[in-house]
């Protein structure tokens, strides 16, 4: 078997931009992008297989299984640049599967005529109150769009790790211009916050409206777990340090 993409149905998309979240850091890529599809209805008609996906299958509902894949989904935009999406259940678990499965993409986006590439993804930092998007491009003009919207330029020396950064780096030998966006967020639990901050910028840089009242409920939730994380910790460290007086305050004798 080999990394391959399996068109269900034929679409035409007009002057697409391709738009890439998969599983990562907090999840940040994947939420978004799943985000916009369901928002936008956006239409599933492509599925990537590959032999460099984890070894498992995934069980629905029905009890019926399928192997680990990606999705394409299509929106016809009214207004300007239709959009293709791309997510899935995970990245490549090697580093020949990564570029194998980043060459097969961008293949499949040269295909369809995609004048950019944006990807999706997790920026390792505590955050403040709003956590900020982190963009860096392959020119000046794509980067500065992204500013332009309300995203903050790259420090020199940051990697981008997986699939988000490999297309970035790979669309240049392809000739299409890419832009990699990334949310500060801590990175050990699904981040809709970091989430929300690249779809506010994609808003603005796409020019489409998107209902945000969805994932302000999932911000809502994610807050409460972390609050219930943080009592089960304080509850931790109050327990950890009786423990260490009680010690203390016994009378050793050697005999």
């Amino acid at each position: 078997m080999k990394t391959k993409i399996e068109e269900k149905h034929q679409v035409t998309p007009r002057k697409p931009l391709l738009i890439e979240g998969l599983p990562g850091l907090g999840m940040v890529g994947r939420i978004t992008t799943r985000y916009l599809i369901k928002q936008l209805k956006a239409e599933k008609f492509a599925f990537l297989h590959s032999p460099h996906f984890p070894y498992y299958v995934i069980v629905d509902k029905k009890g019926n299984t399928r192997l680990l894949r990606g999705e394409f989904h299509y929106w016809k935009n009214p207004k300007g640049n239709d959009l293709l999406f791309f997510t899935g259940d995970s990245q490549a678990q090697t580093i020949e599967g990564q570029y194998e499965i980043a060459e097969t993409i961008l293949n499949f986006a040269k295909k369809h005529e995609v004048e950019t590439i944006i990807t999706l993804g997790g920026y390792r930092k505590e955050a403040g109150k709003m956590p900020k998007v982190i963009a860096t491009a392959t020119d000046g003009k794509t980067l500065n769009e992204a500013i332009e919207a309300g995203a903050s330029q790259s420090l020199p020396g940051n990697p981008i790790v997986g699939t988000a950064g490999l297309l970035v780096g790979m669309a240049k030998f392809k000739e299409i211009p890419a832009l990699c966006l990334l949310g500060e967020t801590r990175g050990y639990l699904p981040d809709p916050k970091a989430a929300k901050s690249i779809l506010l910028v994609l808003q603005r840089m796409l020019k489409v409206t998107i209902n945000l009242d969805k994932i302000d409920k999932e911000i809502m939730k994610s807050n409460k777990i972390l609050e219930k994380m943080r009592q089960i910790e304080t509850r931790r460290e109050t327990y950890a340090k009786k423990a260490r007086k009680s010690e203390e305050g016994k009378t050793s004798y050697i005999s």
